[in-house]
């Protein structure tokens, strides 16, 4: 409240949206956390680490605080800019038509959504028509859809319309993928679950990546590359730390689906 120029709020999440559903077995659930554990997953024992990949995959827009907001900036402990931010992103969403924004894309854990991609392909043989016609299927799947190749916009950084998660498509998808069990038998993140969900349910050019808005979160960031952008930005981070076009990255995959120029000497980044 002392940093900031506006007025801020604070709401106690509803035990509702962070506890276990009734049909949930919980301790089938125990045995698949000492399993996870012992092939050496991160957080592999965490029961609040899942309640809070449910909450932020079904619930954090339906709380009371945030219904008469329809854009959030998602910002976590330790987080860091490293540029300045000489546009507001929200007008920029509202003006050019965009739905979910990111800065930094990479692979998933396997091991830790054995099924998600199961239990989505039976959701949209249920629901072909929540396919978005020009959709960003390229960006998570390298076959089509037959299998999922991990990549997801990592959601510690999101800039997004929540009347997306709000939708009739959203809602539906993620009951289904509730219902099944993942988030606590297996240990889904919130990240693919939103990652999914928009590239199969926007129009591509509704997402969008912030590639003037340097983050870092962990030992992972996104500097840019773009000598103008980091020169007009007043970036302050090394351009050869940028995450972007590592291995473990998926900026390739993101860039190649969205038919995108990837910025001069790319290459010597993909590491």
């Amino acid at each position: 409240s002392n940093i900031i120029s506006g007025k801020t709020k604070y709401g106690i999440i509803p035990e509702e949206h962070w506890s276990y559903p009734d049909f949930i077995d919980l301790e089938k659930a125990a045995e698949k956390r000492k399993e996870l554990a012992g092939k050496g997953v991160i957080y592999a024992s965490s029961e609040s680490y899942r309640h809070m990949c449910r909450f932020n995959s079904g619930f954090f827009y339906k709380h009371p605080i945030l219904k008469d907001y329809k854009y959030y900036w998602r910002v976590e402990p330790d987080v860091k800019f490293y540029c300045d931010i000489n546009t507001d992103p929200f007008k920029y969403m509202a003006d050019h038509k965009k739905t979910y924004g990111f800065t930094i894309s990479i692979h998933e854990f396997g091991l830790t959504i054995p099924t998600l991609w199961e239990t989505t392909r039976s959701f949209l043989e249920a629901h072909p028509n929540y396919i978005a016609k020009d959709n960003l299927m390229k960006f998570i799947s390298n076959d089509d859809g037959l299998t999922y190749n991990l990549c997801h916009f990592w959601s510690n950084f999101e800039i997004a319309d929540m009347d997306f998660w709000r939708s009739e498509a959203y809602e539906a998808y993620f009951n289904h993928l509730d219902k099944s069990g993942g988030f606590f038998y297996e240990r889904w993140g919130d990240a693919p679950v939103h990652s999914i969900a928009a590239a199969l349910f926007l129009q591509k050019d509704e997402i969008h990546y912030f590639e003037d808005i340097a983050y870092r979160h962990g030992v992972y960031g996104m500097c840019p590359i773009d000598e103008s952008i980091w020169l007009n930005n007043n970036c302050n981070c090394n351009p050869s730390d940028d995450f972007t076009f590592q291995k473990y990255s998926c900026g390739v995959e993101y860039y190649d689906s969205q038919g995108l120029t990837k910025p001069k000497d790319w290459e010597a980044h993909n590491i």
